[in-house]
C-alpha cells in the first residue's frame, strides 16, 4: 500500500498507474485530496482525518460483468465498517447508509483492462452543508486511525474479489443481507433524466436493481441515482 500526504484525487493517480502497468492489487491512500470527486463529478470533501483511497482491478475473460465490482466494493467496505463498531445499511448500488445518512463514496472507473475503485470514508468528519445527510464513524463509535481501517478494507476486499471471479452469488447474497427490506419504497433517477419509482425487490441475477411498479411488473435499473422515498 503507498500512502502520500495529498494529492488532487487518488482515482486520477490510480488510473495513471493503470495504464503505466500497475498490478492488480496495488493501493494507494491519500491523506488529503484536493480534487476529490464523487459520482457524476460531484465534489467530495477530504479533510485530513477520513479515507481517501483507490485500488485497481485488472478485468479477465469470463469473469462476472465489471459492474459487479461496485457491489464487491460494497459488500467488503460494510464489513469493514461493522469491524469498527458502526453497523451501516446498503442502498444501491454502493451507498452505505447509518440512520438514512451516507457515510461513505465508492466510484469505478474503466481504464482499459482495468477498473478503477476509489473509496471515500467519513471516519473523522462529515460535511453538513450537501444536499443530501451525511454522518462520519466519529458520530457513533471511536474513529479508527485512517491507516489501520485501510488495511483492513484491503484484506477483505482481496476475499470478496476472489469470490466474485467464481461468480456474484456470494455477493449478491451479502448485499441483499445487509440491505433495506424488500418492499421498501425507492425512486431511481436515470440517466436520461426521468426518474421510476416502485417498491425494492431484490437485485437480478446480474446484479442490477429490481424495482416492482404500481402495474405489479417488474423493471430492472442498470444505472442511476436511487433514493429512499
Amino acid at each position: 500500500m503507498r500512502t502520500v500526504a495529498e494529492t488532487g484525487s487518488t482515482n486520477a493517480d490510480m488510473a495513471a498507474l493503470a495504464r503505466s502497468g500497475a498490478s492488480e492489487g496495488l493501493w494507494l491512500r491519500a491523506e488529503r485530496q484536493t480534487q476529490g470527486k464523487g459520482r457524476q463529478g460531484r465534489a467530495w470533501a477530504s479533510p485530513e482525518g477520513n479515507l481517501y483511497i483507490s485500488t485497481l482491478v485488472r478485468v479477465r475473460h469470463g469473469e462476472p460483468s465489471p459492474a459487479t465490482l461496485a457491489l464487491v466494493a460494497a459488500v467488503a467496505l460494510e464489513e469493514t465498517v461493522a469491524l469498527f463498531g458502526v453497523q451501516p445499511m446498503l442502498k444501491w448500488p454502493n451507498d452505505l447508509l447509518v440512520n438514512g445518512a451516507k457515510l461513505s463514496g465508492i466510484l469505478l472507473e474503466r481504464v482499459d483492462d482495468a477498473v478503477i475503485l476509489g473509496f471515500g470514508v467519513n471516519l473523522a468528519h462529515h460535511p453538513t452543508d450537501t444536499d443530501r445527510p451525511a454522518t462520519g464513524i466519529a458520530a457513533h463509535a471511536p474513529a479508527p486511525d485512517p491507516e489501520v481501517f485501510a488495511e483492513t478494507l484491503a484484506e477483505i476486499f482481496a476475499r470478496w474479489l476472489s469470490r466474485w471471479r467464481d461468480g456474484i452469488a456470494p455477493i449478491r447474497e451479502r448485499w441483499l443481507a445487509r440491505a433495506h427490506p424488500i418492499g421498501t419504497a425507492l425512486t431511481a433517477r436515470l440517466a436520461d433524466g426521468t426518474s421510476v419509482d416502485g417498491l425494492f425487490d431484490g437485485l437480478t441475477s446480474d446484479g442490477a436493481l429490481s424495482l416492482r411498479l404500481a402495474d405489479g411488473s417488474h423493471r430492472a435499473i442498470h444505472a442511476g441515482d436511487v433514493f429512499l422515498l
